[in-house]
């Protein structure tokens, strides 16, 4: 067993970390890609200096364990740019509040107001096609809406 870490050496690191990224592809949870990132780091410094295989152990013993609040930096980084689009998959409800102009009459209940470049129906009380209403509740692809 000894002699198998004595002849850790650089392409070793390099390869390990290959294949561990690879795997990471087969069975994805972010948690092989930091071991394979650990490892190419332990390879690419055993380039500049020759560390023994004590050291080299060491190493990636160091770079794992740095990985886990580095992964954890960036997952929440990545977690709070869906903060900044609270409506993203939800856009029906960003419409609460807006006012549009009525392209078809209410007539019966229902009608029909262009927003941006689709039509959505509307529900509401009668009002004559031109009228400004206001979107007041968000119902799937259906909205509310009262006279502005």
């Amino acid at each position: 067993m000894a002699d198998m870490f004595a002849t850790l050496g650089t392409w070793n690191w390099l390869i390990f970390g290959f294949i561990l990224m690879a795997l990471e592809l087969l069975a994805p949870g972010v948690f092989l890609f930091w071991l394979g990132l650990s490892s190419l780091m332990v390879g690419l410094v055993s380039f500049a200096i020759n560390p023994s295989w004590q050291t080299q152990l060491l190493m990636f013993a160091l770079f794992a364990a740095a990985a886990v609040p580095a992964w954890r930096h960036f997952a929440k980084s990545a977690g709070s740019s869906s903060q900044s689009n609270p409506f993203l998959n939800r856009r029906t409800e960003a419409m609460i509040g807006r006012e549009f102009t009525l392209e078809k009459p209410i007539v019966g209940g229902t009608g029909t107001v262009r927003i941006d470049d689709t039509i959505w129906r509307v529900a509401g009380p009668d009002a004559p096609a031109g009228s400004r209403v206001k979107v007041v509740q968000a119902d799937g692809a259906s909205l509310t809406v009262a006279v502005a």
